[in-house]
């Protein structure tokens, strides 16, 4: 791997993201740098001690750690403004980080500055087709104010605690994606820092451009600082199917079948390992409101799962939309919450997809995962509008195929190991005409960016040197060369 590796000791932040402080930016601790001083006046607190240093080298991923200079814990959109205007003078980059939840030290800035987001969470005000939200709001968070309200937005990522910021940048993908796409393709205004340090607010009909190479856009041409998201009436239940299938080809089948007549709102596939082997399965979605639940026997019809080790049960939406919890209280409490995450997330086409599956459960084994890892293969359509920066297969029915590993081991040599097997598969997805989701524990060269990126890359190279000419945002995806690249 090309970044040095150490251990570093997770620290908490809670103390200092209560919210921004008025005045001068305040640096605290003893191990103050040298150029502190010389830092702009804001409404925020700058930490330059070791252990803001620390906690913000590190991340869910605990793979890479790069050491920032000091941490930015903005009081304002100014604020934001304001250190990468003066990062751009000091030929410093600036990383903004959310909650953390980067698996390969994308959020990390060595030497730089890290602007923890988290302070700009203000949510509101709410409308019947939309809320207003700081980039730093997770999606809990806006669900939780917008729900008493009957709304919801129409696609959520699966693990709630993620920022708005951090999801739109890469794209944001949910059970509900095939119905009403990405989550950066249902954001109707964004609040926008620039590398240039220039506030703007874009749109679709206003600063256009700007607007379709920040979302997905991996932070870098701009810092989402607030964002307008589109909400839809909620429901109050879900009447849930989990289905289980004798081998992938029968998964693959059904996964067609509902992709194509739309009949639940969400589905989603998972290979999971067991003593025998591999265990094949669909959860399943229907939502509703009012007394009268959906009718099972309609909604099955045609599909080819073991009946009798189908699972039905009916639930509230919020704790649909929460399944997850119950599984990362488990992980913190054995511990491997905090170990090596070393994720790969990856969109194969409907065409090589029983190849290409079919191909890594042969090469995978139960330790590849852990036991409480899978593998996601879930289908979904191509979104009519999606955002330009997303790369898809050009098939018109994707896959989600993800590995998310979840090691019973942190022994720094496991985890190298499973990122050398992520890169392996994604050259062999990459050859099968599929391509990355970044948000993924495996080394990305300049060259490789280029060739991900595609036809857009021109036009993404376009306004990486026109928003940020000094290259000073978002260093860790490595993206582009020095100079622009060609």
């Amino acid at each position: 791997m090309d970044c040095h590796r150490r251990e570093i000791l997770m620290a908490g932040l809670a103390a200092t993201v209560g919210g921004g402080r008025a005045g001068r930016a305040i640096a605290e601790g003893a191990s103050v740098a040298p150029s502190a001083k010389e830092k702009p006046p804001m409404d925020g607190t700058f930490r330059f001690d070791d252990e803001a240093r620390a906690a913000a080298a590190e991340d869910f991923g605990h793979i890479v750690h790069q050491t920032p200079e000091g941490v930015l814990f903005p009081g304002s959109a100014d604020d934001v403004a304001a250190i990468i205007r003066w990062a751009g003078a000091a030929h410093r980059k600036v990383a903004p980080r959310g909650q953390s939840h980067s698996v390969y030290g994308r959020a990390q800035a060595r030497d730089g500055i890290v602007i923890d987001m988290t302070p700009l969470r203000a949510i509101g005000p709410i409308q019947n087709d939309r809320v207003v939200v700081g980039a730093g709001a997770t999606w809990r968070a806006v669900l939780a104010a917008t729900l008493p309200r009957g709304l919801t937005p129409p696609v959520l990522t699966d693990y709630l605690d993620l920022s708005v910021g951090g999801t739109l940048v890469v794209g944001g993908v949910g059970g509900t994606t095939s119905r009403y796409g990405m989550q950066s393709d249902n954001v109707l205004e964004m609040d926008v820092i620039t590398g240039r340090g220039e506030r703007i607010t874009c749109s679709p009909d206003s600063n256009g451009e700007l607007f379709h190479m920040v979302r997905a856009g991996l932070g870098q041409v701009g810092v989402i600082t607030g964002a307008t998201l589109r909400l839809i009436p909620a429901p109050q239940r879900v009447r849930r199917y989990l289905l289980a299938y004798p081998n992938l080809k029968t998964l693959l089948a059904d996964e067609r079948l509902l992709a194509a007549d739309d009949r639940f709102d969400a589905v989603q596939g998972a290979i999971v390992p067991a003593p025998t082997g591999w265990t094949f399965r669909l959860d399943a979605a229907c939502a509703f409101s009012g007394d009268e639940p959906p009718d099972d026997t309609a909604l099955l019809t045609g599909v080819s799962h073991d009946r009798a080790a189908a699972k039905l049960s009916t639930l509230p939406y919020i704790d649909y939309v929460n399944r997850l919890a119950a599984l990362e209280q488990l992980l913190r409490a054995n511990g491997q919450w905090r170990y090596a995450h070393p994720w790969l997330t990856t969109f194969v086409g409907d065409s090589q997809v029983e190849s290409v599956v079919s191909d890594a459960l042969d090469r995978l084994t139960p330790a590849d995962l852990g036991t409480f890892g899978q593998v996601v293969l879930s289908a979904f359509r191509r979104p009519a509008d999606a955002s330009p920066l997303l790369r898809l297969p050009a098939d018109s029915l994707s896959y989600a195929f993800n590995l998310v590993r979840i090691p019973t081991t942190n022994a720094v040599t496991e985890a190298d190991r499973l990122v050398k097997a992520n890169r392996a598969l994604y050259e062999r997805v990459r050859a099968a005409g599929g391509t990355l989701y970044p948000v993924s524990a495996l080394p990305m060269s300049h060259d490789d960016w280029r060739s991900h990126f595609g036809s857009a890359w021109a036009r993404f190279r376009d306004a990486k040197q026109r928003f940020d000419p000094g290259h000073v945002l978002t260093p860790g995806y490595a993206v582009f060369a020095a100079g622009g690249g060609p």
